[in-house]
């Protein structure tokens, strides 16, 4: 876009040097609120224009000296980069907006290399993504693994035993779990609740359960657990530490909406525990 970039580079260090004692045209950047370098780069400075790409900043300066020969006519205008550098540019800055200044002396196409790095002018502070408020918002509801209530580590299984499996339910193991945040003029609001929760039992079995369990009563006898369960056809005795690993892996579904949008999240959580598997020895 240079089309002489040694004298691009020097013009832009003139300017730079004396920007920030030298009192600006209306239309021109105001370099002397920021914050420049020796090259070319400014921070913070005021971006005059109305809106949109300011392309409506001109500086159009031409005097006629006591001999009337005219002086030459530097026709200067400030316009947002676009597209905006990408991260790795070398103009690229954190992702703020970056500007750059271009000018024509007497007809001749040319770019003095200054680049006007800040926000927006006249877009107000950058928009806010509910999406990442909603993020934030799950952070805060501290998402914990299920609360196995069954089976027990002290418990005792037997192989071939229906053996019921089940969660304790609280707001951060199952859920529901409301709760906001706030950023800028958007607030978000989400609800999360875990929506399965996965078993594997150690013994190379997965059991998958759509809700926390039923919890086992003694008037159940040997029947089957009615929504969660599993019968080892094995004993853990060859198993690390003669007792079987059992992983309760749940997912938690979180629903949001806010700033005008809605939208869902998934978190995963699990909790461990160790079950003793034995057989029923009959006494003759």
């Amino acid at each position: 876009m240079l089309t002489t970039r040694a004298t691009a580079i020097a013009l832009t260090c003139m300017l730079v040097a004396t920007a920030a004692s030298a009192t600006h045209a209306a239309d021109d950047p105001d370099i002397s609120k920021g914050s420049c370098d020796l090259l070319s780069f400014c921070v913070g400075v005021n971006v005059p224009g109305k809106g949109g790409d300011h392309n409506g900043g001109e500086d159009k300066k031409g005097t006629e000296s006591s001999s009337g020969n005219k002086k030459a006519v530097r026709d200067c205008h400030v316009r947002r980069m676009d597209p905006q550098p990408p991260p790795g540019s070398e103009y690229y800055r954190d992702g703020k907006a970056v500007y750059e200044q271009v000018c024509v002396t007497d007809g001749q196409d040319g770019l003095i290399d200054i680049q006007f790095v800040g926000a927006d002018p006249g877009q107000g502070p950058p928009a806010v993504d509910p999406a990442v408020v909603a993020q934030q918002v799950v952070d805060k509801m501290r998402l914990e693994g299920p609360d196995i209530a069954s089976p027990r580590a002290a418990g005792r299984y037997t192989v071939g035993v229906p053996l019921w499996m089940w969660v304790n339910q609280s707001a951060t193991t199952y859920g529901p779990n409301t709760a906001s945040a706030s950023a800028g003029d958007v607030t978000v609001t989400a609800t999360a609740k875990v929506s399965k929760i996965v078993w594997q039992m150690g013994d190379g079995s997965t059991v998958t359960c759509a809700g926390p369990g039923t919890p086992y009563t003694g008037s159940s006898a040997m029947v089957e657990s009615p929504t969660c369960g599993h019968r080892y056809s094995a004993t853990s005795a060859d198993a690390p530490g003669g007792r079987y690993s059992v992983t309760a892996t749940s997912t938690w579904t979180i629903d949001w909406q806010g700033g005008g949008q809605s939208g869902q999240l998934e978190e995963i959580r699990q909790s461990d525990m160790q079950v003793a598997v034995g057989e029923l020895q009959v006494v003759r």
